[in-house]
């Protein structure tokens, strides 16, 4: 098929890559504008706008996709769009531009986690699975029909970012399989079930709560991560938890207490512990939780606020 793709980061590359593998023609990849990064705010091209000049593809660079971009894709003819982490809303003019309308790869099990983080509802819930879906979009809020629905584990220990990277890879050959089934006549499915939302993360949402069970706490540290990060209070000061997992012990005192044993940095919860893996103390880079707690005076044993 003759496409247009929008996307903008990270985990729209493997798409893109998979499109132009299987031949496909690429009339153009839609992404957001260049953008300051670091703290000398650099302008930098997207990750998606990188790969396209890679490939030798065109490149339309849009915050927002307004009459002047609908007319230029509109131009190109596209048979389909597809869009993969684009970051900005596919308005009813633009949607109706190509033949057969434009397909979304989004991961989860639509009605599930309708919205901007789906991934990171999906773990700070403490599910254990959740799922890839390709739809038709139109103009409500991932409401189209879904051409493909996959349901995938959750890992223990695997962390938002972790998972979205492995879905980013795994859904573009549902991408690929989607558009199959369009240029072989099939019609997509509506929705079905009672649909549930994920509205973007705030800091707050990172915020570690010792008290609840464990099993809430690891939810919470692998959902924030990386982003907005899984944080919390030592001696005033705010640390991230980068890394972590369930501990194997009951708990010996009361929430937030950290204790070192047999080389592991516990930490109680409500009902048992998390080891802590990774942490970053503030200003400074991440390091291992045992070599922070050799290094912290008096750590072991204090409590995390």
């Amino acid at each position: 098929m003759r496409l247009v793709f929008a996307g903008t980061p990270d985990v729209a590359v493997p798409t893109l890559d998979a499109l132009h593998a299987a031949d496909h023609e690429i009339a153009a990849v839609v992404t957001r504008p260049d953008a300051p990064v670091g703290r000398k705010r650099v302008l930098t091209p997207s990750r998606v706008a990188r790969r396209a000049d890679e490939l030798g593809l065109d490149v339309l660079r849009a915050a927002r996709l307004g009459d002047d971009e609908t007319r230029a894709i509109a131009a190109l003819k596209p048979e389909l769009g597809v869009v993969v982490a684009y970051g900005g809303l596919i308005r009813p003019p633009l949607l109706a531009v190509p033949a057969h309308g434009w397909i979304n790869l989004h991961f989860s099990l639509l009605p599930a986690w309708r919205g901007a983080a789906p991934v990171q509802r999906a773990v700070l819930s403490g599910a254990r699975s959740t799922g890839v879906s390709v739809f038709r979009l139109e103009a409500g809020l991932d409401t189209g029909p879904t051409f493909v629905r996959r349901r995938v584990a959750i890992g223990p220990d695997e962390t938002a970012g972790e998972l979205l990277e492995r879905l980013g890879v795994e859904g573009a050959q549902d991408v690929l399989d989607a558009i199959e089934a369009i240029e072989a006549g099939a019609e997509p499915v509506a929705q079905a079930g009672e649909p549930t939302y994920a509205p973007k993360l705030r800091a707050d949402d990172g915020r570690i709560d010792w008290a609840q069970s464990t099993a809430d706490v690891s939810a919470r540290i692998r959902g924030a991560t990386p982003e907005p990060g899984a944080t919390t209070t030592f001696r005033g000061a705010p640390y991230k938890v980068l890394r972590a997992r369930v501990g194997a012990t009951a708990p010996d005192g009361e929430p937030g207490r950290i204790r070192l044993e047999d080389g592991r940095v516990l930490v109680d919860t409500h009902d048992g512990t998390i080891e802590l893996v990774t942490v970053q103390p503030p200003g400074k880079r991440g390091m291992p939780a045992l070599d922070w707690v050799r290094g912290a005076r008096d750590a072991d044993g204090a409590v995390f606020e």
